[in-house]
């Protein structure tokens, strides 16, 4: 049979690249970036190229398993299985109520362009509040604060175009991660080659000089978890100098004197001191981003798993909002999305409306739902505390919660505790070896799709609709099939904003997409009649002048901000070498990073990515090495108020001394120590959920972690 070539979109990450992938005997063989698409012009990343081995590989779960009581699992015929979870789950419901079955949607679930979508619509339907997804244990932060903030009808500015941007602890090269104002999720490094050789200015904050900081005009190796001290010196120094837009300021803008007041503290020389950092770059920073006419300061996942996180993300908004950095009348929205209703976009305040708050609350710790979900830090505990509300049933979507969630002995318990464990999964991963059933997945290339995820991050107008380009594999199911098989077997329909999905009959991908997008712009038939990616001219929205009389104020000073800035300012504890945590004193703070050939969990599994690491190393200075007696691959124990773990120490000199870089998501179960080099070690181990929490999103410190570190003997066989 002949070889045949096919225009797709890799759905291995969030960046979903523009791909041709060489099929024969319906087998992927190879991958390459598409030059001809419009958008990404030839680019893919490493983890993308390896889909063919995804495809191949005997790791991968093709067939539904079920664990028997002997704690094995064996093939069962998937209609079969979803015959019996669907009886289990009504009968849970009967039983203890909507409540107790709950969804969690991991970062691999995401790639589904229903999955979540139809798994809200369930919930709603059956009248379950407990959907959780990894966005509320990931970056909500962001969300939250916008929400007592204020946005601007208009849009901000982009990366695109911009004179200046700043990146607050995020690192695009590598986590291809960088919507709402970063640079666009698709080839960064060439983006930011390109913007930097027309003229802006990057600016790079970040306690590792990572990838991106060395392509910085600035990099300022700030200690870890002073993004608020940082914050607060810049914005200060903007108003002394008056480098701020005062008529922006005067017309949108509430509370400045107050703010002014607030960070008066944080003169150059303190902020400097506790931010480790020179007093002349603080300085420059300042200016740098004062003084441009266009830019923008965006953050990372580092801040957000840092403690103050909705602190550092309001004080982001107050910087970008200070100093006018939003599109004024006329100005042409870079993209509106192709895939959303049309709406105008005004030069106006949308009033601050807390993401949280609101709707059902939490049985733990008093938090409630935010941005729509219920907090993920707090699943744990639903699952294992008893009473009215409890979780009995658990269905995760391409997630890993075993590796990811904080406290992981807590997790695993949680995981045990349940009546009913479903993941459906690629691989047989740390959590779903606790399930009692494993579903196959459809393969991305199995499987039609939209790059609805994406529709907004695009500096331009872009969309792409794939259709399957290999054969289904029969016993497997897509993420949002689940809850079709559920509505299907209980008679009731799921409603989607273009109307109900009739239980009754099994609908294409294609017709639940449409009723996902029943008002796009651009019509999906018509997004994929055209067969790749394309950039939608006809998508043009300009900033239409405002209404002052329902034009709101941005809140600079909304909720605790005030209190958490004074408590900031009259913090000492940066002045000791020893770092204080629960009683205890520790040497070193532990940050997290991303590595380049993976995906959190995703991708571990695979021979050809294994190749660039099979652990995820503890990097330290070559100093603390050197102090501890230790050489690059020596075992450490890293321990925290919370826990211990077993790591792989690695020098790197892109940190300070004092600070240890580590990935999150690796690992397996607790009891697989000495399997360390092999499958890595999980950062949540030194994370507890009830210590150090968000008080509004529950999110704990999964960064800037205070740890002891000492070296392992290992046994010699």
């Amino acid at each position: 049979m002949s070889i045949t070539t096919h225009k797709t979109f890799c759905r291995f990450c969030h960046a979903y690249c523009a791909i041709e992938v060489d099929v024969e005997n319906d087998q992927p063989i190879a991958v390459r970036g598409d030059t001809s698409d419009p958008m990404y012009g030839g680019y893919t990343c490493i983890k993308g190229r390896q889909l063919p081995e995804q495809f191949a590989t005997p790791k991968r779960i093709r067939e539904t398993l079920k664990q028997t009581p002997d704690g094995e699992f064996r093939p069962i015929a998937t209609e079969q299985a979803m015959d019996e979870i669907s009886e289990k789950i009504n009968q849970l419901i009967k039983d203890y109520g909507p409540r107790s079955v709950a969804t969690y949607v991991g970062s691999y679930g995401y790639q589904n362009s229903a999955a979540l979508h139809v798994a809200k619509a369930w919930h709603q339907s059956v009248g379950s509040p407990s959907y959780y997804t990894s966005v509320t244990i990931d970056q909500p932060h962001r969300k939250i604060a916008q929400s007592q903030f204020g946005t601007w009808g208009g849009g901000t500015h982009a990366f695109t175009g911009a004179d200046v941007c700043m990146m607050i602890g995020n690192n695009p090269v590598v986590s291809q991660y960088t919507p709402f104002g970063g640079p666009p999720p698709f080839s960064p490094y060439a983006r930011i080659r390109d913007e930097m050789k027309r003229g802006m200015k990057l600016i790079v904050v970040d306690p590792r000089r990572t990838e991106v900081a060395n392509r910085a005009s600035l990099h300022l190796q700030v200690n870890p978890a002073e993004d608020p001290t940082f914050l607060s010196a810049v914005i200060r120094w903007i108003l002394v100098e008056n480098l701020h837009d005062k008529a922006f300021c005067e017309a949108h803008v509430d509370d400045l004197a107050g703010l002014q007041k607030l960070v008066e503290p944080f003169t150059p020389s303190y902020a400097a001191a506790r931010c480790g950092i020179e007093e002349a770059d603080l300085i420059e920073a300042a200016r740098l981003f004062g003084t441009a006419k266009t830019g923008v300061t965006v953050s990372g996942t580092g801040p957000n798993m840092s403690p103050r996180a909705i602190l550092t993300e309001h004080l982001i908004c107050c910087l970008n909002t200070l100093c006018g950095r939003v599109n004024k009348v006329g100005a042409r929205v870079p993209n509106p999305g192709v895939l959303q209703p049309n709406r105008p976009r005004t030069a106006d305040v949308i009033p601050a409306n807390p993401a949280y708050g609101k709707g059902p609350r939490s049985r733990i710790r008093g938090l409630g739902e935010i941005i729509g979900e219920m907090p993920t830090a707090t699943l744990n505990d639903e699952i294992l505390t008893p009473g009215e509300g409890q979780i009995k049933a658990l269905i995760c979507l391409g997630g890993n919660p075993v590796v990811a969630f904080p406290d992981q002995d807590k997790t695993v318990r949680a995981m045990k505790h349940l009546e009913l464990l479903v993941c459906v999964d690629l691989y047989q991963s740390a959590t779903a070896k606790l399930a009692d059933y494993v579903v196959a997945p459809t393969l991305s290339l199995e499987r039609d799709d939209v790059t609805m995820l994406t529709d907004t991050w695009y500096d331009q107008p872009y969309s792409h609709y794939t259709k399957a380009i290999l054969p289904r594999n029969p016993e497997s199911r897509e993420e949002w099939e689940i809850y079709w098989e559920l509505s299907h077997r209980s008679g009731m329909p799921l409603s989607l904003p273009g109307g109900e999905l009739d239980p009754s009959r099994r609908p294409s991908k294609f017709e639940v997409l449409q009723l996902l997008t029943p008002n796009a712009q651009i019509p999906l038939t018509e997004i994929a009649a055209v067969g790749h990616g394309k950039i939608f001219e006809s998508v043009e929205v300009r900033v239409a002048p405002g209404d002052s009389e329902i034009s709101g104020r941005f809140q600079l000073l909304p909720a605790d901000i005030p209190q958490q800035l004074a408590e900031v300012a009259s913090e000492d504890y940066w002045q000791s070498k020893d770092i204080l945590d629960n009683g205890k004193t520790y040497s070193h703070l532990l940050i997290s990073r991303r590595l380049k050939h993976v995906f959190n969990s995703s991708g571990q599994q695979l021979e050809s990515l294994r190749k660039k690491g099979t652990t995820n190393p503890a990097y330290m200075h070559s100093e603390d090495l050197a102090a501890l007696g230790l050489t690059s691959g020596d075992l450490i124990e890293i321990a925290s108020a919370a826990g211990t773990l077993s790591g792989v120490v690695e020098a790197a000199d892109d940190i300070k001394p004092g600070v240890i870089s580590m990935a999150h998501a690796w690992g397996d179960l607790p009891d697989n120590g000495g399997e360390v080099r092999s499958k890595g070690a999980s950062t949540n181990r030194l994370v507890d959920d009830d210590r150090t929490y968000n008080k509004i999103t529950g999110m704990p410190r999964m960064s800037a972690i205070p740890v002891n570190v000492r070296a392992i003997q290992e046994a010699v066989a």
